[in-house]
């Protein structure tokens, strides 16, 4: 999805349906990074995620733990509305929730160590230091200009990305946030009154303004919403 100009947020035209429960099948493709807020399993890191019914937040936690939630849920009301949302991302995650409670767990639990083995795939290149081999490609006159600093190509790139990371950290980190923020928003709070106001508040950077459009909202949104959002103000 392209994203949202910064004073006119792009509105989601079929909200309603993003807060329709989630149900108990196998887990879909997770959307990719900046897309519009789709149904799908993010990767399992060590990310927080919190399930909602309707506008009561049941459950905040790790990805086994929220799904022990919404399990419990489920299984004393099977219709009850369930979404969850990655705390990270704001994604809509869908869960698996076949099975006994010992199986959700379990499958979860397992999701969680086979991600974290993941993590960490063999070093190519200098293993000591963490380095990663890629393909980079560049004009004749950049390696050119590339080879006569001192350290070489390599060194001499690692820097210049460093210099660029902490350059933009907070520029990076308040985009995240507000990429976030709506698409948490879009899936919680598209037919609350004034969503659209605090849509231009997020993207301008009006934390007060967002402040007094969310105030009407039902507590756990509304405590939801600022504390993702907290980020896109500071």
């Amino acid at each position: 999805m392209t994203t949202p100009d910064r004073s006119r947020p792009v509105i989601p035209a079929e909200r309603g349906d993003s807060r329709r429960r989630s149900q108990a099948v196998p887990p879909h493709s997770a959307s990719g990074p900046g897309t519009s807020p789709q149904r799908g399993e993010l990767p399992v890191r060590d990310d927080t995620y919190t399930a909602f019914s309707a506008d009561r937040s049941i459950a905040t936690g790790t990805l086994e733990e929220v799904a022990m939630g919404a399990w419990t849920l489920v299984q004393a009301d099977p219709e009850a509305p369930l979404v969850v949302l990655s705390d990270e991302t704001g994604q809509v995650v869908d869960l698996d929730l076949r099975g006994e409670g010992p199986e959700v767990r379990m499958r979860y639990a397992r999701k969680a160590a086979e991600s974290e083995s993941a993590a960490a795939p063999p070093r190519r290149g200098r293993p000591s230091l963490g380095v990663v081999a890629r393909e980079v490609t560049l004009l004749p006159r950049h390696w050119d200009w590339l080879a006569r600093q001192p350290g070489g190509a390599s060194v001499t790139l690692r820097k210049l990305v460093e210099e660029a990371r902490r350059g933009n950290m907070r520029v990076d980190r308040v985009r995240l946030a507000r990429e976030a923020s709506y698409r948490a928003l879009s899936v919680l709070a598209g037919d609350l009154p004034r969503y659209e106001e605090a849509l231009r508040a997020l993207f301008a950077g009006d934390g007060s303004r967002f402040s007094e459009t969310t105030e009407s909202w039902p507590e756990d949104i509304r405590a939801h919403a600022r504390r993702m959002a907290a980020a896109a103000f500071a």
